[in-house]
Order: structure tokens, then sequence, then C-alpha cells
């Protein structure tokens, strides 16, 4: 039972997941950079400090998807032999 997926930089994302994300980060970003004073290097700031927030909340909406399984790894059998 796959959903629509799209492979970016080879790993498989659901397509509603990205496009919330997208749009999550973006009104973020955006919303900061307007609500900054009109001075260049404020704006600048303000749009990086809405795209870790958007970062953030993406994480918090966003879980992943994948189910990985850890299994025990056999002891190294190879012995190396003294030289006498």
């Amino acid at each position: 039972m796959k959903k629509d997926l799209i492979e970016i930089w080879g790993d498989l994302v659901s397509q509603k997941d990205l496009l919330l994300s997208l749009s999550v980060s973006s009104l973020c970003t955006l919303g900061a950079y307007f609500f900054a004073p009109k001075n260049t290097t404020s704006q600048l700031f303000f749009g990086l400090g809405g795209a870790v927030v958007g970062f953030i909340i993406i994480t918090l909406l966003i879980t992943p998807k994948r189910h990985v399984k850890t299994t025990a790894t056999p002891p190294d059998t190879t012995h190396q032999e003294e030289q006498k």
C-alpha cells in the first residue's frame, strides 16, 4: 500500500508532506521577513529566523514513515595467526 511518493535526493517523500513542509516553511520565512523593520540586515536575519521556526514546526508535524530494523551483527570470525 504505497502512497504517492516522490524521490528527492535518493529518498522517498510523500507528496502531501512535501507540500505541507514547503508551504509552512515559506509562510514562516516570508512572514518573518515582512515583519522585520525596513533595514536590509535585520530583514535577512528575521527571514533566517523564520526559516528555523518553520523547520521546527515541520519536524513536530511530520513524523518519519520508515521502519528501521536493527539486527545484531555476528562477531568477527577472522583470526590472525601469530608469526613465530
